[in-house]
């Protein structure tokens, strides 16, 4: 096991490395920063002396190095459109994206793993078609259009929860968090349903499939030969052979609501990564850009790294197999 963690890691600094020079080489050709941060007068002279100062005269293979030396210090340059470290604007932002991410993975599988059991045990049932047919819908209505649709109902018809921002906030050190205050709890549901939904949807489909699949299998059979209670079978038996594929999606969803979180938060003009790399975008303020993107690639592989690693505690044979190799 500790070969596959060394192996794992060194493709992580590959990977790593990859984004790093996609991310600074594609927004080279975004846009001049120096247009957007002078005026129209702004004379020749000004121009080359603010290109100097924000270093962007220099070869790009020097600015390429910098940007490496300053990532793995966690330093990514000063924002053009803020005028501040972007290391202090992310983590000003992270803890908002990451409270609403997590709170729609937990919405998702809450939901999404029960529904997935109860469609696949009862395959005919009025209710499971039901939900079949509502997951398909889910899956087929665009993100955005959900979230309008709960602004209009629970925001602006019945007037329970409110529509945009993130409420009031406690700090807690450098964390800020909305967890803990009433208003912060309520501007947090509609916009973690709305990033949730879909995932919900996706797990459903999947928990059942696997589990119609698992039911079907001779260790199955043999379960109930032995003369095994039911719920022992399929909550003992089927489920845990079906949580491999779930850990799998589940784990790459998350990633995906981070990085893709961004429509949710520009909907509910929630104050998070995503609403600051709109921004970003709109400026063309590089640094914050290309931080967002290293900064989200790195999400990405620990957790694909913590999901190979459940692996483990989920499927015992893989460590028998580890250990014998």
């Amino acid at each position: 096991m500790l070969a596959f963690i060394v192996r794992r890691l060194l493709q992580a600094v590959l990977v790593m490395l990859a984004v790093a020079l996609i991310a600074f080489a594609m927004f080279r050709f975004v846009g001049d920063p120096v247009n957007s941060m002078l005026p129209e007068i702004a004379t020749t002279e000004d121009r080359q002396a603010l290109r100097a100062q924000l270093g962007l005269d220099e070869p790009i293979p020097t600015q390429f190095a910098k940007f490496i030396g300053g990532a793995v210090q966690g330093e990514f340059g000063i924002s053009y459109r803020n005028k501040r470290p972007v290391s202090d604007l992310i983590v000003e932002r992270l803890p908002a994206t990451l409270e609403l991410v997590f709170a729609a993975a937990l919405f998702a599988l809450l939901m999404g793993v029960p529904m997935g059991v109860y469609t696949a045990l009862n395959r005919h049932g009025f209710v499971s078609n039901l939900l079949q047919i509502i997951s398909l819908i889910g899956i087929s209505v665009p993100t955005f259009v959900t979230g309008i649709l709960l602004i209009l109902i629970f925001s602006v018809w019945l007037n329970w929860l409110p529509s945009f921002g993130r409420g009031e906030v406690v700090q807690l050190g450098w964390w800020s968090t909305g967890l803990l205050t009433i208003s912060g709890l309520k501007s947090l549901v509609l916009p973690s349903v709305m990033l949730g939904l879909f995932q919900v949807t996706l797990i459903m489909r999947l928990v059942r499939a696997e589990m119609l699949e698992v039911l079907r299998t001779d260790f199955i059979r043999f379960a109930r030969a032995r003369g095994l209670t039911d719920r022992a079978v399929h909550f003992g038996h089927a489920l845990r052979n079906t949580l491999m594929p779930v850990i799998t999606i589940a784990g790459l969803q998350l990633g995906s609501m981070i990085a893709f979180a961004i429509i949710t938060e520009t909907v509910f003009q929630w104050p998070g990564m995503g609403l600051l790399f709109i921004q970003a975008v709109s400026f063309a303020d590089i640094p914050v850009m290309s931080a967002y993107l290293v900064l989200v690639a790195l999400i990405f592989v620990v957790i694909n790294m913590i999901v190979d690693l459940l692996y483990f505690v989920v499927d015992p044979r893989l460590s028998v197999g580890g250990d014998r190799a």
